[in-house]
């Protein structure tokens, strides 16, 4: 059982880290895990210092300490808010406890964006980090969730540990599970379905200017998404300029484009005659050249209104100079739940069982349209190593998992062949 609150007049309530104000009692300074002896790697005297200490590590990799600062946050505010206690007094039954906690986190109301009104139902409107009505959840956690965030305070721990700053690390004891990889992918469109999104896109107005921009805009993005099989935050986190030709051993000329990935990882996707048709397309629509020059900063997809020398239109906190600010991943995340919303709609509205393969649709996130790529070039018998290759995958046995085919093919044989003839 996780130790009992502490005695303490302050009332506590979850904000962000920074606005967070944590009382003197309950800082760290004196946590019963902080360590004695030895010199300290960091100059952190309390618990949330030693936390941005941490975070600070990441601060040029956008996405990484969104995820990293999102786990340190709800652990922190869990210990101060629900046991009265410093992170640096957690031991490891309060870390099992937490587990349980991310599964249904209670009271809604305290802890869920939303959960006055949902009694923790469901998942909640995001809100600004600023906004009064901001909580840490936006609804319980699956479990593969609750593995990610174990594995991230993991890191956390070792890490001040290994500072200096902790005495031992109260995640160490849990047992350590070999993570097995999931025998096929399950998110991802087939065919058909992935025919419903394309007709829907093409069926998009273009009645007006702003209108006919989102068009063009929805269409470059979804080719990039599937036929360049990018993760979302690569599209936002690449240039135009990274597209490069080169001539081949037969002399033929090919366009590539250089992914900064994952991991700070490089590679090389192929740029297909048809993206490169599709590429040119946006840009001409956008009144540029058909074609980018070397080491052009334009972002590869432009908020509307925007090319790479206007200043039309700028996001928020952008400057009248900032004219290469690429759109953020939640407003690409955005533009896609957008457009599957859309094409499931035309299926509801067609009925029968057209409305069931729409409840599929509204599922779907970006990520479903690089499983999707991945999943159509392996049922076309694209040799796996040029998937793992344009994939950014670290072996074969990750890229396996789109063999859809050759299950359907394994099915078929034992159907045909394995009988029993009552």
């Amino acid at each position: 059982m996780p130790t009992p609150p502490s005695n303490t007049a302050v009332t506590l309530h979850p904000a962000p880290l920074e606005t967070l104000v944590v009382p003197a009692a309950l800082d760290g300074r004196s946590g019963a895990n902080r360590a004695t002896g030895g010199v300290a790697q960091i100059a952190a005297a309390n618990d949330l210092d030693a936390i941005r200490a941490w975070l600070a590590r990441f601060a040029d990799k956008p996405a990484t300490f969104d995820s990293y600062r999102k786990e340190a946050e709800r652990l922190l505010l869990w210990s101060l808010v629900a046991l009265g206690k410093p992170l640096s007094s957690l031991t490891h039954e309060d870390c099992l406890h937490y587990q349980h906690f991310l599964a249904a986190p209670q009271p809604a109301a305290v802890w869920v964006t939303g959960g006055d009104a949902h009694a923790g139902a469901g998942r909640g409107r995001k809100h600004p980090r600023g906004d009064a009505r901001w909580r840490p959840f936006y609804g319980p956690l699956s479990p593969a969730s609750i593995r990610q965030a174990t594995v991230i305070l993991n890191v956390l721990f070792s890490w001040l540990v290994q500072a200096g700053y902790l005495a031992g690390n109260p995640l160490a004891l849990s047992r350590q599970r070999t993570r097995r990889v999931a025998p096929r992918i399950t998110r991802y469109l087939e065919p058909g379905l992935w025919q419903e999104v394309k007709d829907s896109i093409a069926a998009m107005p273009q009645d007006s200017p702003r209108v006919r921009a989102h068009y063009h805009r929805v269409r470059w993005l979804f080719t990039l998404l599937y036929l360049g099989g990018l993760r979302i935050a690569e599209v936002g986190g690449n240039t135009m300029g990274q597209f490069f030709v080169r001539r081949d051993v037969n002399g033929t000329m090919r366009w590539w484009l250089t992914v900064h990935g994952k991991g700070d990882k490089e590679r090389l996707v192929p740029a297909t005659r048809e993206l490169m048709t599709e590429l040119s397309r946006y840009r001409q629509s956008l009144g540029m050249t058909a074609l980018p020059s070397p080491h052009e900063d334009t972002p590869l997809v432009l908020p509307i209104g925007k090319t790479a020398g206007s200043t039309a239109e700028h996001p928020a906190g952008a400057t009248a100079g900032d004219t290469s600010r690429p759109l953020t991943r939640a407003a690409l995340h955005t533009i896609v739940k957008s457009v599957f919303a859309q094409a499931a709609q035309r299926l509801r509205d067609r009925g029968g069982e057209d409305a069931a393969r729409a409840g599929l649709l509204e599922q779907a996130s970006a990520h479903w349209l690089r499983h999707s790529a991945g999943s159509h070039m392996a049922d076309r018998q694209v040799d796996l190593r040029h998937v793992r290759d344009n994939f950014g995958h670290a072996s074969l046995t990750t890229t396996s998992i789109y063999l859809h085919v050759d299950d359907d093919r394994r099915h078929r044989d034992t159907d045909e062949k394995h009988r029993i003839d009552w």
